[in-house]
């Protein structure tokens, strides 16, 4: 297998990014993951002279950006790109990329993936998407995925150990991809990375 390092915004995209790069055919040698998107901007500059020698996945959150392309270019101007280099965008959070799997979602929700939205990467906040549906399942899904009354934190304790077990059970990219553009686009340029550098 073709060794890649993986950069993420944290451990849910970090768990994502494994699961599309074993898709791929590829091998994760290294794990970079700082907190949050400012962490990976900072560091295009490092990822860019990495994949001189490495193909290097660095996965971000749209979040309230225009678009995906605009993200990109701002992140990654031309003079600094590398053709090893895949900076792929969540359309708006990689939690997006997990409601778009249906099958995954009733087994992680049980009653409240009921009304999964159809078009996930159309949301504008998938993680309070996420979080609302989690409000009609079992018990200790509510109590891993929400906060508790009175807590400062958006989400539960939780929240990453409980997804990130989804993404390693029942997850499935290619389902996935079928309900997020995003998604799609993800996992047919690390295709064409693993067949070239194969």
């Amino acid at each position: 297998m073709t060794a890649i390092v993986l950069a993420t915004e944290d451990a849910l995209s970090e768990e994502i990014g494994e699961r599309l790069v074993t898709d791929a055919g590829l091998d994760v040698v290294q794990r970079l993951r700082g907190g949050g998107r400012g962490y990976l901007r900072k560091r295009m500059s490092s990822f860019a002279e990495m994949a001189r020698r490495l193909p290097v996945l660095v996965i971000t959150d749209l979040d309230q950006v225009v678009c995906p392309a605009t993200l990109i270019s701002g992140w990654l101007p031309v003079p600094r790109r590398q053709r090893n280099l895949l900076l792929r965008v969540a359309v708006r959070e990689v939690e997006s990329w997990l409601l778009a799997d249906a099958q995954a979602m009733r087994q992680l929700l049980g009653g409240g993936a009921n009304v999964l939205p159809r078009a996930p990467d159309s949301l504008t906040d998938p993680k309070a998407t996420l979080l609302r549906l989690a409000r009609r399942a079992s018990r200790a899904v509510r109590e891993d995925l929400l906060p508790s009354n009175g807590a400062i934190a958006s989400r539960g304790l939780g929240y990453n150990t409980r997804l990130c077990e989804l993404v390693r059970s029942s997850w499935d990219p290619s389902r996935a991809a079928c309900q997020s553009p995003s998604l799609q686009r993800a996992r047919e340029r690390l295709k064409e990375l693993s067949q070239r550098v194969a």
